[in-house]
């Protein structure tokens, strides 16, 4: 009798224990299914549009903290930066730190409709006294390169990618 008891315990724990495992393993496997992808700041303009309302991590060192509103960074490496912004205020102490940031792709599409209402409000702001020659100067290249871009690209759009931010760490 104790070995049939005997017996029917080992079996009862190994049919237990081959069941905690397939349970870790699915868990496991959900884990590395939400995980947030890396993209390196390098690729961010190439890759962006593959994630545009999706989590994604970068990282980089903060060069700047906006001073109107500290509501935006500006993230850098030695190749590429991206723009970020945030509901909330920047520490900033935060520039010239290195950290990980987890934010959301926000896509901006310049089309010609976008290059028409930058027309309209660089006539506005300069009729109105708001903005000088040089600026409203200024302001009609931008949008003649935004126009020459796409023509010469045969594209209808071309898409400026930001990060919403989300979270992030300092690198040590």
């Amino acid at each position: 009798m104790k070995k049939i008891t005997f017996l029917l315990i080992l079996i009862i724990a190994i049919v237990s224990c081959k069941t905690e495992n397939k349970k870790t393993d699915t868990i496991s496997e959900i884990n590395t299914d939400i995980e947030t992808p890396f993209v390196s700041l390098n690729e961010f303009d190439i890759k962006a549009g593959e994630f545009v309302n999706k989590e994604i991590k970068v990282n980089g060192i903060v060069d700047h903290v906006c001073k109107h509103g500290g509501k935006k960074i500006l993230l850098v490496t030695d190749e590429s930066d991206v723009h970020v912004v945030s509901e909330e205020r920047f520490d900033e102490n935060l520039k010239g730190s290195e950290i990980i940031l987890t934010g959301i792709v926000l896509e901006e599409r310049v089309d010609e409709s976008y290059c028409l209402k930058m027309e309209e409000d660089n006539i506005k702001s300069h009729s109105e006294g708001t903005s000088n020659e040089e600026q409203f100067e200024a302001k009609k290249q931008h949008i003649q390169q935004y126009r020459d871009q796409m023509k010469a690209k045969n594209i209808a759009y071309i898409s400026n990618y930001s990060l919403k931010y989300v979270s992030h760490s300092e690198i040590q």
